[in-house]
């Protein structure tokens, strides 16, 4: 699990910035997307519930790098749920390493191409590019399959 940082230009031209919060599964690569307003500890909690709900199959583990969002409150909120958290270890962002190259991807094939035009068009676009990237994009770890076919054939 880990934070995008997003810059826009607004209407009026002002400096808009928004945090994409992404978690992806180690062995699929099935992953979800939010978008938030501010980047604090209530939002990576919010999006930890968001993806217990979305996601087809039981979490163990949450991995994240040390930002302050992933801090104490976030830590125990997921402990409580029964799921363990770890911490990657500090300089290395390669150790959360399919997260980032996530990341890469919605860089290149989606952010690159989007015209922001509100919060609410990008939550929509972002939730196509979500069903997108897990239902039909393929994936070079899973020879060409998408992350769902890659999850089916684990059930």
């Amino acid at each position: 699990m880990d934070v995008k940082f997003l810059t826009f230009k607004g209407k009026q031209g002002e400096k808009v910035r928004r945090f994409q919060y992404t978690a992806v599964d180690d062995a699929t690569r099935v992953r979800a997307l939010k978008v938030y307003e501010r980047h604090i500890q209530a939002n990576a909690i919010d999006f930890v519930d968001h993806i217990i709900e979305k996601f087809p199959f039981r979490i163990r583990e949450i991995r994240t790098d040390n930002g302050h969002e992933f801090q104490a409150t976030f830590h125990w909120h997921v402990e409580d749920l029964g799921i363990r958290h770890a911490y990657i270890k500090r300089g290395t962002p390669q150790l959360n390493g399919k997260v980032e190259r996530s990341h890469r991807s919605d860089g290149q094939e989606f952010y690159q191409l989007l015209s922001y035009k509100g919060d609410v068009d990008l939550e929509a676009k972002l939730d196509e590019w979500e069903r997108f990237y897990n239902f039909h994009r393929p994936h070079g770890a899973h020879n060409g399959k998408t992350p769902y076919e890659a999850l089916r054939e684990k059930l």
